[in-house]
């Protein structure tokens, strides 16, 4: 059974998980997100003819952020939407297929396929005053939601659709993070690069609200925004459908790397050092003396 990634399941496999830090002695750490693996994830739906419509162009910009916190160092199982079929599993579920006999875990991988209930389409979490569908999540049963983040994007209608998105983003957050206050929050958006050439004022209100939409650090309004936002721009040639991103034009404070960097910070803020391991580890480059506290998890068959 396919869905809207399945083509773009190859790519992900082929691409290694490289530490995404830079460390350079005296300066914190960089984040450098895999820019080329986005181009080629992008290029697929271009290739189609379907980015106008930006639905399968989104699931590709969903896939690249999940893959990129996968290189950070998050458990594969516990970020969504997973690089396989179900897209939507929880840990526990998957831990279990993974320990299972091979022809026994395909069984019952092809029933979770069809019930909604255990493995659905989308992730949809309960907000203050509404539910919303999570394009990018990072959850497990006993720590709850802890990273949640909103991707949108934009290949024409600039000015005209821009004040909507904003709208929708800004409603989202305040009702995401006053039912999680803990958990990062974040809104990614990835604008088609013909905005610089055709209008450039609907580019200084994209930047301008990128930053408006983060919350603020103290006084009135803090907690209502996102922990971070990102704004990457891209462009493509009729003739051959390659995407490419332009970074050149997108200042650094609303730059993806910032944003990846912020909401990896932003969930190691507030666990235990016994949880996320591997990408505290990745994050400090050292080794943690620790070992990762898995729950309750329990599932030796042997």
């Amino acid at each position: 059974m396919k869905d809207g990634l399945s083509a773009l399941e190859p790519l992900l496999a082929a691409r290694r998980h490289s530490d995404p830090w830079q460390h350079d002695r005296d300066k914190p750490p960089v984040y450098a997100p895999d820019f080329e693996l986005l181009e080629q994830l992008l290029s697929v739906p271009v290739r189609e003819g379907s980015a106008p419509s930006t639905g399968r162009f989104a699931l590709a910009v969903d896939a690249w952020l999940a893959h990129e916190l996968r290189r950070a160092g998050f458990s594969p199982d516990e970020v969504w939407p997973r690089a396989g079929q179900p897209r939507i599993l929880p840990r526990e579920v998957a831990e279990l297929l993974n320990r299972l006999p091979v022809k026994l875990a395909d069984e019952l991988r092809e029933r979770i396929l069809k019930m909604p209930s255990i493995a659905p389409t989308s992730a949809r979490v309960l907000g203050r005053a509404y539910e919303k569908q999570v394009d990018v999540l990072i959850s497990r049963w006993d720590r709850g939601p802890e990273l949640l983040i909103s991707t949108k994007s934009q290949v024409s209608g600039f000015g005209k659709n821009l004040p909507n998105r904003f709208e929708e983003a800004y409603g989202d957050a305040g009702n995401l993070r006053a039912r999680y206050p803990l958990a990062a929050v974040g809104f990614f958006f990835v604008q088609r690069a013909t905005v610089l050439r055709t209008e450039p004022e609907a580019f200084e209100r994209t930047v301008d609200m990128m930053r408006k939409l983060r919350d603020l650090p103290v006084g009135a309004g803090a907690g209502n925004g996102y922990t971070a936002t990102g704004l990457v721009l891209v462009d493509w040639d009729a003739a051959d459908s390659c995407v490419r991103i332009v970074h050149e034009a997108v200042p650094e404070d609303v730059a993806a790397p910032q944003f990846l960097a912020r909401m990896v910070d932003a969930v190691l803020a507030v666990t235990p050092i016994q949880h996320h391991v591997a990408v505290r580890g990745l994050r400090e480059r050292r080794t943690l003396r620790i070992r990762e506290d898995e729950g309750a998890l329990d599932l030796d068959f042997d």
